[in-house]
């Protein structure tokens, strides 16, 4: 392994090598980019696990000569309040006519609300099974509505198909908004970081070109396979992981040109010092979502699959095409801070020493100080609920959530989103009776029957408001009553029963995930360390901080910005992402306080390993996070909570973690913490005198 390590180091920087390499591995990027310019990704976003009772209804749907139709309902309520004139009711009525004339359009209503403040229209249309083609009579819709001149009334379009049509118009261009708005952070914490006109450019350019690749290439993949999940996260992830591989492998490359003249030399040894410690952070990320896989939630397996293959690209380019970049450029791209041999570089990593020295000599304060800390956030998931409803899951205003509003305080809280029963046509009498006599039940009626005769669609009307409490007990009440219906087969599905099904799959996924995210980021910590007591404290530590950044995220959702709940999907993919990435920092730390730890000891390896990365850290660290807070920029409101958790949650890794309680850990558990491995140094401990431990562990060699 050490002769391929100094091989691969040696082709990557020579003369020779670092241009051959370089046109190599930038071509396959690009010709990533060309082979798969024309994927696109499906638009599907089953939030439901497939084999759920609501999937299977979605399922019966084709069953149905209706399946290719689409509803829409129009809402018109008073602008002040009050009660709708009889020259609005015949507005509102006149519009019902004018929808009738929309090819192919069935028009129901307008229907009053019995405080006779709104009245709604139902408009049933074929659009076929495509989005574009639902997202087209939407707009129709709406045309016709905002042409149709209503004095004093507001007309709002929602429904299932609005809902779809307002989310795929807001993510119009939103792709791209958050790609500029990432590049931007990055380039702007680079020039930060680096304090140089030209460097920042080399990492920037490499990263962007390996996110280009991996968004190409998951789309094809998951048209390939199927798969749903968001290409957002998969760009924020590459462009994050990326960037923090590059920071770590210059940072020490400009620490070895301090010490060697020849800066190919000096590239080579920087590679083969940081790939141990990039390798293990993108190990751990990879097969933590690998674990993805295993869940029921399509967009959480699809999420997995995709970003492993994301980061994968990330880690090629940053160890194959960033070295010959950075070799052929030469010294001089750190201009006009360069590093020389025998040049020393004023205050470079002195405020870490001086930390990581006060940190290692007095451990408890800062100990404890730390983790009051993570107690105080993790206080934020006291009270904290699960499941957002439909209308909740906008970040930005829509017409669709609106109209969903006025819906549901006009009129019977659940008509705005009716539960449906399939069922076996014989028994559709004996069905009817048992929902009916479902308490929270207001009305039942017969919608369908399909094309062979043997199945009906019941669509029934609850009391309880979507996405409440009652709602979901509702449905649990309703499946109980029409299962028990001899030989009806009976299932319910609807948009209220998806959101059970969800909710309960999620559960299940977190439950199954989230241990074998431990077990995984365990396992490669012991890989790297080649110990036990270390990567055991570690990842103790690293999953209570998880759980702090939860509590402070979920926190600050609710008292800032009117998050009441978080989505269902936060907590699994917000506790991967700040377990496998938290530990990212972890890794860097600890691996040079190793490497350091068999000259000098644990303690005085820790205090060299703190200094020596302590600015690395941080700046990776503060990329990450602007990275991730880049999702609030897109229009759902599950993004955005995840950027804002799992930013907290790298910053508090960053500057509380890996700065206060893990040297402070080191320090008190010392060479102990390498157990069942030895090290064998002559450490200079507090005051000047040996360390016990390490005299321990040389005797121990010796005998």
């Amino acid at each position: 392994m050490h002769n391929l390590s100094e091989l691969l180091s040696r082709n990557l920087t020579s003369r020779r090598g670092a241009w051959l390499s370089f046109v190599i591995g930038a071509g396959l990027l690009i010709a990533l980019l060309g082979i798969f310019s024309g994927a696109e990704m499906t638009t599907a976003n089953q939030s439901e696990p497939p084999g759920s009772e609501s999937a299977q209804v979605a399922a019966a749907a084709d069953a149905f000569a209706d399946a290719d139709e689409r509803t829409v309902i129009v809402v018109a309520s008073s602008a002040d309040g009050s009660v709708l004139t009889p020259e609005q009711v015949l507005g509102v009525t006149a519009l019902g006519d004018e929808l009738t004339a929309l090819s192919g359009a069935t028009v129901v209503g307008p229907f009053s609300s019995d405080d006779e403040i709104a009245q709604a229209i139902q408009v049933t249309a074929p659009a076929g099974g495509d989005t574009e083609e639902e997202r087209a009579f939407v707009d129709e819709v709406r045309s016709v509505v905002s042409a149709h001149d209503l004095d004093g009334v507001v007309a709002q379009v929602t429904g299932g198909a609005a809902f779809g049509a307002d989310i795929a118009a807001a993510f119009d261009g939103a792709d791209l908004t958050l790609l500029l708005v990432t590049i931007g952070i990055v380039a702007v914490l680079l020039i930060l970081t680096y304090r140089s006109p030209i460097l920042w450019l080399i990492p920037l350019v490499v990263v962007g070109l390996a996110d280009q690749a991996a968004s190409k290439s998951t789309a094809a993949l998951g048209s390939a396979m199927g798969l749903q999940f968001d290409i957002g996260i998969v760009s924020v992830l590459v462009f994050g992981a990326g960037t923090n591989y590059a920071l770590l492998l210059i940072s020490r490359y400009r620490e070895q040109l301090a010490v060697e003249a020849n800066h190919r030399s000096a590239l080579a040894t920087a590679w083969r010092a940081t790939v141990p410690a990039i390798l293990a952070s993108n190990l751990t990320v990879v097969l933590s979502l690998l674990t993805l896989v295993l869940a029921v939630i399509p967009g959480t397996r699809g999420l997995g699959i995709a970003c492993a293959l994301g980061l994968l690209i990330a880690l090629a380019a940053a160890l194959f095409v960033l070295p010959p970049a950075l070799a052929v450029c030469g010294r001089g791209i750190f201009w006009p801070f360069v590093s020389r041999p025998g040049v020393a570089n004023a205050g470079q990593g002195r405020v870490w020493r001086a930390v990581a020295t006060r940190v290692v000599r007095k451990p408890w304060p800062p100990l404890m100080a730390g983790f009051a800390l993570l107690g105080i956030m993790s206080a934020g998931l006291l009270g904290v609920t699960v499941g957002l409803s439909q209308a909740e899951k906008f970040r930005v205003p829509s017409e669709s959530a609106s109209g969903l509003e006025v819906l549901a305080q006009h009129f019977d809280a659940g008509q705005a989103q009716p539960f449906i029963i399939v069922a076996a046509a014989a028994e559709s009498q004996a069905v009817q009776e048992a929902a009916r006599s479902t308490n929270g039940v207001v009305r039942v009626t017969h919608s369908a029957t399909s094309i062979d005769g043997a199945l009906v669609r019941l669509s029934v009307i609850g009391e309880p408001a979507p996405g409440s409490p009652e709602s979901r007990a509702l449905v649990e009440e309703l499946r109980t009553a029409v299962h028990d219906v001899p030989g009806a087969d009976a299932l319910v599905g609807g948009q209220g029963a998806i959101d059970v099904d969800a909710r309960e799959g999620n559960l299940r996924d977190f439950l199954l995930v989230a241990p074998l995210i431990l077990l995984v980021t365990l396992g490669v910590l012991v890989w790297l360390l080649r110990a036990v007591v270390a990567p055991v404290i570690l990842l103790m530590v690293n999953a209570l901080s998880a759980v702090a950044a939860m509590g402070a995220g979920a926190w600050l959702g609710r008292t800032l910005l009117g998050w009441n709940a978080l989505d269902q999907q936060v907590p699994l993919l917000s506790f991967l992402f700040l377990v496998a990435l938290g530990v990212d920092y972890t890794i860097f730390l600890v691996h040079r306080a190793r490497s350091e730890a068999r000259a000098t000891g644990t303690r005085e390896g820790m205090i060299t390993a703190l200094a020596t990365t302590g600015g690395v850290i941080t700046s990776a660290g503060v990329v990450l996070a602007g990275v991730f807070a880049a999702l609030g920029l897109l229009p759902l409101v599950t993004l955005g909570q995840i950027g804002l958790i799992v930013g907290i949650g790298v910053l508090v890794d960053t500057l509380v973690v890996r700065t206060l309680i893990v040297p402070a850990l080191f320090s008190l558990v010392g060479d102990r913490m390498w157990w069942p491995s030895c090290v064998t140094a002559h450490s200079v401990s507090q005051g000047g005198e040996e360390s016990g431990h390490v005299r321990q562990n040389v005797g121990d060699t010796a005998r």
